[in-house]
């Protein structure tokens, strides 16, 4: 039984249904009747159409629990007939169920665990792990949002751009459980990469792929923190590197300059710099402002204090940084830095403290932690 070929064909004859005038949620459920039903009979003879004998099997369950459910009922004048065995029609229908799982009537939380669930094809309990929540939690959280979607069509989908966030939400993620979100994101979005031609997308992969190569050297063995220029850049993964460069540069190339562009082109730039001390941040700079005018985010602001504290000198950044609210989540951590940098270890000190205070992450406030005794142990020295 090749239980890969079942998930790959999930979502589209989830779509077949839904196109069909199945709600949803209902749907979703026939699918799986069908899976389960391949899974007991495909053994002794698999079909010659895989997905035709799916979208058949699938579509006389969601009638079955049609008539079966008086709550249902209306539904049925919405059908017209039955669909007749046969091949289904050879096309990716995939790409629907992104910007239905991105519609803007949901939360971003409630599209990405939607997205995962009916594109991803991972289970409640998989995403519940991964997410460090109970499973009914995220049943209850999915449901939700099948129940937002459900009388949904497919000419009122989330935009592109919405599609983009809740797959880089997705990637954000990180990992946990037996579920690492970050290559799941990265395996849907190459699927979407393949089902639509528009350079934000290539832009959103190249970024995610070059941020993923990092990842090895992004902790250290105790599971702490490593910053960007202590990394060994000898653990990069340079085939992911080159990638994502390819992809970028492809993208760039069509003149269509989006913000996940822009983010891989800063990218690129870190992972090309042999060391810390060889990266360009001029260029760097160059990439924030395109940055800053494509999206005018207070933390792309404060990222580019940073590359300009770097570039121009620290006292450069902090001017930077006296521009933008101090209530922005890492301003203080950025000013401990750029003041480490022009030599004030005191203030320093005391900002990390603050900073370290303010952290919701345990990682990062471990990691602000030991900058506070890294500069006080100095200062007694």
């Amino acid at each position: 039984m090749n239980e890969a070929l079942l998930r790959s064909l999930t979502p589209s004859v989830l779509t077949v249904l839904v196109r069909r005038g199945a709600d949803f949620a209902a749907a979703e459920d026939a699918v799986q009747d069908a899976l389960v039903e391949a899974l007991r009979v495909w053994p002794a003879g698999p079909p010659r159409d895989a997905k035709g004998w799916l979208v058949t099997v699938a579509w006389r369950k969601f009638l079955d629990a049609t008539r079966a459910d008086a709550a249902r009922r209306r539904r049925e004048d919405r059908v017209e007939e039955e669909p007749d065995p046969g091949p289904a029609p050879a096309v990716d229908d995939t790409l629907q169920l992104y910007f239905l799982c991105a519609h803007p009537s949901l939360t971003p939380a409630s599209a990405v665990a939607l997205t995962l669930r009916a594109v991803g094809g991972l289970t409640t309990r998989q995403i519940a792990q991964a997410y460090l929540v109970p499973e009914a939690t995220m049943a209850q959280r999915i449901s939700r949002a099948k129940r937002t979607v459900s009388h949904v069509r497919f000419d009122q989908p989330g935009d592109v751009a919405t599609v983009l966030r809740v797959l880089y939400l997705v990637f954000n993620e990180g990992y946990s459980g037996d579920v690492d979100l970050a290559a799941e994101a990265i395996r849907l979005t190459r699927q979407l990469a393949a089902a639509i031609d528009h350079p934000e997308v290539a832009g959103l992969l190249a970024l995610m792929l070059l941020h993923h190569a990092r990842r090895a050297a992004r902790t250290a063995p105790d599971g702490s923190l490593v910053p960007l220029a202590e990394q060994d850049r000898g653990r990069w993964d340079t085939a992911l590197i080159a990638e994502g460069v390819g992809i970028l540069q492809a993208a760039l190339a069509r003149d269509r300059l989006g913000e996940f562009q822009a983010q891989a082109a800063i990218a690129a730039l870190h992972a090309d710099a042999p060391t810390a001390e060889e990266t360009d941040w001029v260029q760097i700079v160059e990439w924030y402002d395109e940055l800053t005018r494509l999206t005018d985010s207070p933390i792309v602001r404060l990222n580019r204090a940073v590359a300009v504290g770097e570039a121009d000198g620290p006292r450069a950044g902090l001017a930077a940084l006296a521009e933008l609210d101090a209530s922005l989540p890492r301003h203080t951590a950025v000013a401990a830095y750029l003041h480490e940098r022009d030599g004030d270890p005191a203030t320093a000190a005391r900002m990390y403290a603050e900073a370290a205070h303010k952290a919701s992450d345990l990682a990062e406030r471990d990691h602000l932690t030991r900058q506070v005794a890294r500069l006080n142990t100095r200062r007694c020295q």
